[in-house]
């Protein structure tokens, strides 16, 4: 697996005492490699607006909710049609109907959990 990895170090120069501590309440004495993913070869530098591996629905959702968002938009501003917003995002009447349902009443789109 990709992405920020953790090292463990030893510690320089510590008493007996901090050995007794968990290994992971210490993260002075961790090196973390940022190893990115498939989409970027940098976790702190990558341009998603959430890692790929803490939102639900993954890259897919990521990519997803821009289109979401414009079908919602088009749909309460332009007054479009469900048939015309289904051919112009290529996605079938089921899939309009489904994010429609799922941002029904709010001022912007949320992403499906």
């Amino acid at each position: 697996m990709r992405g920020l990895q953790i090292c463990a170090t030893d510690p320089v120069g510590e008493s007996d005492e901090t050995e007794k501590a968990r290994g992971d309440a210490l993260p002075e004495h961790i090196q973390y490699r940022d190893e990115g993913c498939d989409l970027s070869p940098s976790c702190l530098n990558c341009t998603l607006p959430l890692c790929r591996y803490d939102q639900p629905g993954g890259v897919r959702r990521l990519r997803t909710r821009g289109r979401d968002e414009e079908i919602v938009r088009l749909r309460r501003r332009e007054r479009l049609p469900i048939d015309a917003l289904a051919r112009r995002f290529d996605v079938s009447r089921r899939t309009v109907f489904r994010i429609l349902k799922r941002n029904n009443g709010r001022e912007h789109p949320v992403s499906n959990p």
